[in-house]
Formats: structure tokens, sequence, C-alpha cells
């Protein structure tokens, strides 16, 4: 045998005897088997180990999406009732309704049973009344010495037909019947028989319809306007002489008012509002000057308390309203703020009864002095086109239909 067969042989041999590394490929594969085999596990291990942790993960995302999604699900629904109730008419009427149980929770009632579902003076109606009109009586009252005296009195009236607010005066010295006294001047009817003998002797005199009051005395007045922040009130120069030199500015401190446009504080503005015996900055003179004032003053007052952010108008409408003493209703106040809403209503007319050309002013009449001598028929005519929007004819018809009544 050759080398080479000899080797050949050898190769062909026992591998066993002959190759002693065959066994050591041999572990090796095994080895790697293992390793792969561990290495499936490890990965398989690591796969469900990921996977769990991926899915923690989801989870957390899942919760997290679900907490957005609730969040924005509630800022979608405040946003839909916001605009309901803002722009939507029966939206309106909810926050209305609202708004007319808080103010009928703060103001003072006279009479606290009795305020719901009453017309005010419950019994024989002596004035005209009409559906869309709503007739308010507003008065201050002077409080001084234990007497209490109307310093004035006007009439706030809400037409829906003709979508305003008017602002009527009436001058404290008309003489005029008071029921179960006799004739004298307007003022006196409060001093002798209180809010409801005030009431009765307009009715019967202006042949108007009175759906309820809202007093302020003195004290409350000056609050208001304090809360407010002082109204803009322009004086002429007798005006301003006159307020800083008498005792119509109660406190001393205040009396120094100017000629021209003035922030008055509630002290100031009751002063102005009492004067009498100087003319207005446009020469309006005696008591038709301080009804004039008065007048001003209350639309001063409006035009400032509607300018006001809603914060303050929260927390001015809180703080004023309990100065307020009112026989009007819930359901009135309602509807009174439905009517305002629905006509989009942010300025007042005003007048003064009586009306110019419509009265005298003698000296002495009937033994009362320095009385004011209403033409009756030409005023109520007047206060029927002004107030519930008549014609001419209108008015002259309805004012002979409540005389015959």
């Amino acid at each position: 045998m050759s080398i080479y067969d000899e080797k050949k042989g050898d190769t062909m041999g026992n591998r066993e005897d002959n190759y002693p590394y065959e066994e050591d490929s041999f572990d090796i594969s095994e080895s790697l088997k293992r390793q792969v085999s561990e290495m499936t596990e490890d990965g398989s291990s690591m796969v469900n180990t990921s996977r769990q942790v991926n899915g923690n993960r989801k989870k957390k995302k899942k919760k997290k999406h679900t907490g957005l999604k609730i969040v924005v699900s509630l800022f979608v629904l405040i946003v839909l009732a916001g605009i309901f109730l803002i722009f939507t008419r029966p939206g309106k009427r909810v926050l209305v309704k609202m708004a007319a149980g808080y103010i009928t929770s703060q103001v003072d009632h006279d009479d606290p049973e009795e305020v719901e579902e009453i017309a005010w003076g419950n019994g024989q109606i002596e004035g005209r009344k009409e559906d869309y009109v709503t007739n308010i009586l507003l008065i201050g009252i002077e409080e001084f010495g234990g007497a209490k005296n109307t310093d004035s009195m006007m009439i706030a009236s809400i037409n829906s037909k003709t979508g305003t607010i008017q602002l009527s005066s009436l001058m404290r010295d008309s003489y005029v019947n008071v029921p179960g006294w006799k004739k004298t001047k307007l003022n006196a009817a409060y001093a002798h028989g209180g809010i409801d003998l005030l009431r009765k002797t307009i009715e019967e005199n202006y042949y108007i319809h009175l759906d309820g009051y809202a007093s302020v005395n003195f004290q409350s007045f000056e609050d208001i306007i304090d809360a407010l922040g002082g109204v803009e009130i322009q004086l002429g120069s007798a005006e301003a002489q006159y307020l800083n030199h008498t005792n119509y500015i109660s406190k001393k401190s205040n009396r120094n008012v100017k000629e021209g446009m003035n922030l008055l504080n509630g002290n100031q503005a009751l002063g102005f509002c009492r004067v009498r015996k100087r003319p207005t900055y446009d020469g309006v003179n005696n008591d038709f000057g301080r009804t004039l004032r008065q007048r001003r003053v209350l639309n001063a007052i409006f035009d400032k308390y509607k300018s006001q952010n809603i914060f303050n108008l929260v927390k001015i409408t809180s703080k004023c309203l309990g100065y307020v003493t009112t026989s009007v209703s819930q359901k009135q106040i309602e509807q009174i703020l439905n009517t305002m809403i629905d006509n989009n209503i942010t300025t007042m007319e005003m007048i003064q009864v009586p009306v110019e050309g419509h009265y005298e002013s003698p000296k002495s009449y009937e033994g009362v002095t320095w009385p004011i001598v209403l033409d009756w028929d030409a005023n109520i005519i007047e206060i029927y086109k002004t107030i519930y929007g008549d014609t001419e004819e209108e008015a002259v018809a309805n004012l002979a239909k409540m005389k015959n009544q």
C-alpha cells in the first residue's frame, strides 16, 4: 500500500479511532443547537416581555385618550349649552328665569307672602291696563324727623309692542284729587296713606294702571351710585355755585363740584337731584328743573350700569338690589327682562307730566299755594301716546272709554 493508499485507508478507517476531532465537532454542533434553542427561548421571552410592556403602554395610552375624550366631550357640551342659552329663545328664557329668581331673592318685599302672582293693589283697576305695557312706579323717599315724603315720583313703562322704556316724571306739586281726602298736591298722598293711597291717587287722576312699585330712600340712593363708582353729570355755573354753598350736598367735603362735566358721587348726586331754586345748565327752572335733574341722574345710572363688564354687574347688582323695596313679583320681572332682551332695549325715553303748554302754576289755587294745575285731558292724551303708543285719535278714544267705565 502506498503512502497515499495508507492515508486513504486511514481516511476510510475507523473515524472514532483515527479522528479524535470528530467528537469535538459534534460537541460544537450540539452546543450551537443549545445556544440557538436558548436564544430562541430568550427571544421568545424577550418578545413576550416586549409585548407585555407594549400592552401596558397601550393601556396607559388608551386610558389617557379616554380621559382626553371625556374632557373634550364635556367642553363641547358646555359650549353647546352656552350657545343654547345665549343664542336661542328658549335658552334666553332659562337665563331670564334664573336672573328673575335671583333679583326676587335679593330685593326687599313689603308683603313677602303676597308677592307671587299678585297684581299690586289687588282690587278694582282704576286706570287703563294693556297686556303689552307694564307700568312700575318708582319713588324716592325722604325720611326726616320720623316723617316720610315722596321727593320724586316716576313711572317706568315697558312696552313690548313698541319695544321701548318710557320714564315719565310726575310733578310733586301737581294738584290732584286724593281719594278719601281733599284736593291737594300729589306728594301729600304718600304722607296721608302710604304707597297704596299714592297708587290709587295716580290711577284715578292719570287714568293709567300701575302694575307695581319700587322705592329707595335717600341713603340707599347714595349707596347705589357709589356702588357704580359715581355718575357723569353736566352742571351749569349757577348749579355748581349753589351746590357748593348750600346744604343740598350734606357733606361739606363733597362741596367741590364745578361747571361742566362732573363725576358725582352718591352724596353729590342726591344734592343735585333736590335742587329747584336754580336753573339747569340748559335753563329749566323750579320743580320742572328738579324733575329734569332726577331723570338725567337715572339715565346716567342706566348708562353706567349697562357699561359694566359681567363680573362687575354681578357684584353691583347683588349690592344694589338690597337697597330696593318693591311689590314686583318674579313673574313680572321675567316679563320685563324678556321684553328688554327680545326688543334689544338699551335706551330710555323721558317725558315730564304735565307736558309743556298744558298746565298753569298760580301762586294760590283753592287754598293751596303754588300748585301745578293740569289740563287733564290734554295731558292724559299725551301720556297715552307716549306710554301706550297710541295715535292722537286712539288716545282720545281710549280716554273717553276710561271715563265711561
